[in-house]
């Protein structure tokens, strides 16, 4: 498999891509750039989004919109784009990071400390009505999260752990969390992952210039070499949910490579899972 440009851009820490099947586009962020952008390949139209905050993921909502994590909270745009918080809970520091929305409609958002401090973030669900429940405290940053096709396992990645987690379903709620890889040093960090129709792992290497899968035992079954050091994300997309789409940074990088901060794709890299809109 070989990367190509899907979407050239210098986004400053590109994240989250995700599939809006309703809208057949791809959604991602530039959470420093504080910018929701949209990216439909059949037609090649381009949207970009600024928010107010910084914005570490955005997914689409079952009515239309987008629900955001943001810095101080999760917020709510209706389908005119209109603004409202779901739930406002600043922390001086810190800020949204990856999220990902559950079989069930839920929001399950990540915070970090903008110095990646240990314990200063968390893992929390977000129900429609903004009800909320902590499901991992106390990590550093939280990043990759995603179910099997059943539904009944949670893979969770805390990057500076170097592992990705799986834990089982009991109802709403993950339990028995445990090791399912611990990537090498020197490998880079684990970051954004996603889950395809045969229940593999696909996870992006921040400082690894890599996208590794990995099978539903943690076998290593597939290496993809990338051009640029700082992947940070990996998603299905694409009319027959066939192409990975893959978010890239740039920050912290002396030299980026010109594709560092751009969408890469992996053409018909494998079979996807239709996604869940949230459902507030």
């Amino acid at each position: 498999m070989r990367a190509e440009a899907a979407v050239r851009a210098e986004a400053e820490l590109g994240e989250g891509p995700t599939w809006d099947p309703v809208a057949g586009r791809l959604i991602w962020v530039d959470i420093l750039g504080s910018r929701v952008h949209t990216y439909d390949p059949a037609s090649g139209r381009r949207t970009i989004m600024a928010t107010e905050q910084h914005v570490g993921a955005a997914k689409p909502r079952a009515g239309g919109g987008l629900v955001v994590n943001l810095r101080d909270g999760i917020g709510l745009y209706d389908p005119q784009g209109a603004f409202s918080w779901l739930v406002r809970d600043p922390v001086p520091g810190r800020r949204g990071n990856d999220a990902a929305v559950a079989p069930d409609g839920t929001l399950w958002a990540g915070t970090m400390r903008y110095d990646e401090a240990p314990g200063g973030g968390s893992l929390t669900r977000f129900a429609p009505d903004g009800a909320t429940t902590e499901i991992f405290g106390s990590v550093a940053v939280s990043n990759g999260t995603a179910w099997s096709p059943d539904g009944e396992l949670l893979y969770y990645i805390d990057s500076p752990t170097r592992r990705i987690d799986v834990c089982r379903m009991d109802g709403q709620l993950p339990s028995d969390r445990r090791p399912l890889v611990t990537i090498e040093e020197g490998a880079g960090f684990p970051d954004g992952l996603t889950v395809d129709a045969e229940g593999c792992v696909w996870v992006a290497l921040w400082d690894g210039a890599q996208v590794r899968r990995y099978t539903p035992r943690g076998d290593l079954d597939r290496i993809v070499e990338l051009p640029v050091p700082r992947p940070t994300a990996c998603a299905f997309g694409g009319r027959d949910l066939r192409d990975l789409y893959i978010t890239t940074a740039r920050v912290g990088l002396e030299r980026p490579h010109p594709l560092s901060g751009s969408v890469l794709v992996l053409p018909d890299a494998g079979q996807g899972l239709r996604g869940t809109a949230f459902a507030g």
